[in-house]
């Protein structure tokens, strides 16, 4: 029998390569071409005709979500997802399965030599089972290439999260786990608007929620999330009927600004259930407005890995504040756990 014959799409060479390693090592698969975009995809899959296609989420020009839709339009085939936000229960995840995705399959954020044989091993199986039809379309087989995951609903909490340049990443993966139905958020960061915004523009065609820049006076409801990267203004909570966000113009707070301790602060006084989390950034900003939040809802701050600033964490810890102490990985589903309604 013929080995399965692959297209592997993605951006980065790198990544490239080392799905090309990956699925070469396979039994019954063989890479029969890559492309680094769409454009590129295209012309592809017209000249080789593969099997299976292995798509990046995440691409320059036209998104791989967009280029999925596009695929399953004009030319049905078996697609797999490949991406850092497509764990499967993720609002991505699902996304991708409704536009006719097979799989959902996360990239290796390691690559120990035990690893690498574990991911050759389940990514091989799965390229096999979508070839012969085993895997359906939105994940039909009901097993690994499902959505999986609860379907998560609000319980009327507001979530405040807060971090640095070197939070940004958590917090995407955050958003990743939100499902259309999230609870209303907003995401303060202590980073370059620029850089804010070039780490969430590629995943917001892909969110099941949806995602905005922050704007006076907007109504926080439930599916939508709001970005504070404005250096010129703070951003607080206004209790009401529905509760609304609140832009200030007025000096830093403790060299911050917009300052997560006026946002926790601000989220506290208003009575209403929240929770609040301290992602990894410099600086010891938010640890004071955390502590307040802490006496009227539940609060978390990330652990940083060995590379990352300790800054706040520290802070926290040297407080003695009753924060839930969480490591990266595990910050979407304790989010989504804390403020599901059916759990």
């Amino acid at each position: 029998m013929a080995n399965v014959r692959v297209l592997v799409v993605d951006d980065s060479a790198a990544m490239r390569a080392l799905f090309c390693d990956i699925l070469d090592n396979a039994k019954g698969v063989t890479v029969c071409g890559t492309a680094k975009n769409a454009d590129e995809a295209r012309g592809q899959l017209e000249a080789l005709r593969p099997d299976v296609l292995t798509l990046d989420v995440e691409m320059p020009g036209m998104s791989g979500m967009e280029f999925l839709e596009e695929v399953m339009e004009t030319r049905p085939m078996p697609v797999i997802m490949l991406s850092s936000i497509t764990q499967a229960g993720t609002g991505t995840a699902r996304r991708a399965l409704e536009l006719g995705a097979v799989h959902c399959f996360p990239k290796p954020l390691h690559t120990s030599r035990e690893e690498f044989d574990a991911t050759v091993r389940t990514l091989g199986d799965i390229v096999l089972k979508a070839a012969s039809g085993e895997l359906q379309p939105g994940g039909g087989e009901g097993g690994e290439g499902g959505a999986g995951g609860a379907r998560y609903r609000s319980d009327g909490r507001i979530v405040a999260l807060a971090c640095g340049a070197a939070g940004i990443e958590t917090a995407r993966q955050v958003l990743a786990a939100y499902d259309a139905a999230c609870p209303p958020t907003v995401v303060l960061f202590d980073a370059d608007p620029a850089a804010v915004e070039n780490a969430m523009r590629a995943m917001r065609a892909s969110l099941a929620c949806q995602l905005d820049n922050a704007v006076d006076g907007v109504s926080l409801e439930i599916g939508k999330v709001w970005l504070a990267a404005d250096p010129t203004r703070h951003v607080i909570v206004e209790a009401g009927e529905p509760p609304r966000l609140r832009l200030v113009e007025r000096d830093a707070v403790n060299g911050a600004r917009p300052s997560a301790d006026l946002l926790f602060g601000s989220l506290a006084r208003t009575g209403l259930p929240a929770l609040g989390g301290l992602l990894t950034g410099g600086g010891s900003d938010g640890v004071r407005g955390l502590g307040i939040l802490a006496e009227t809802g539940k609060v978390f701050v990330q652990r940083p890995a060995d590379y990352a600033p300790r800054d706040r964490y520290d802070a926290v810890r040297a407080q003695g504040l009753e924060a839930a102490d969480l490591r990266q990985e595990a910050i979407p589903e304790w989010i989504l756990g804390q403020t599901n309604a059916e759990s």
